[in-house]
């Protein structure tokens, strides 16, 4: 794309039908006309967004770095901001998002909780074996 396209709210909604359908994802305006048939979510999810803002659906459903590069293939130009219209989602795509500090480990990922939960499966495994050998042993003894 050579010179970049502005267009307002009011452009992108006069897009909204399956085959004419823009959508908005960052404040970068998306032709997905080509698209819709093609969806695997099915062609119903894009209509529902058509001629919207879209980030916060597309970001919900966590696409593949594949879908985000069809997405920039179908880039039609910019969102143009004018008073009146909707605040922009302050949504962060996955691939640039920042590890929370509500996260269990330094790395961002769940596996302290993964250690913790097989940690408490061997205890209790062992405790189970002891507890077995244990009345084994006093039936035994009684036995005799």
């Amino acid at each position: 794309m050579s010179e970049t396209q502005e267009l307002t709210f009011s452009d992108v909604a006069e897009h909204n039908s399956k085959k004419d359908l823009y959508i908005v994802v960052h404040d970068k305006v998306y032709d997905a006309t080509a698209f819709v048939d093609e969806h695997p979510g099915g062609e119903e999810v894009l209509l529902d967004v058509g001629g919207q803002d879209a980030t916060e659906a597309f970001e919900d459903v966590g696409h593949s770095d594949e879908a985000r590069q069809i997405l920039d293939g179908m880039e039609k130009g910019k969102l143009k901001r004018v008073p009146g219209d909707p605040k922009p989602h302050d949504s962060t795509p996955a691939s640039q998002s920042t590890p929370s500090s509500t996260s269990p480990s330094p790395g961002g990922g769940d596996s302290g909780l993964g250690i913790m939960f097989y940690a408490l499966v061997l205890l209790g495994g062992g405790l189970a074996f002891g507890a077995y050998k244990y009345l084994q042993a006093k039936s035994a003894g009684e036995n005799k």
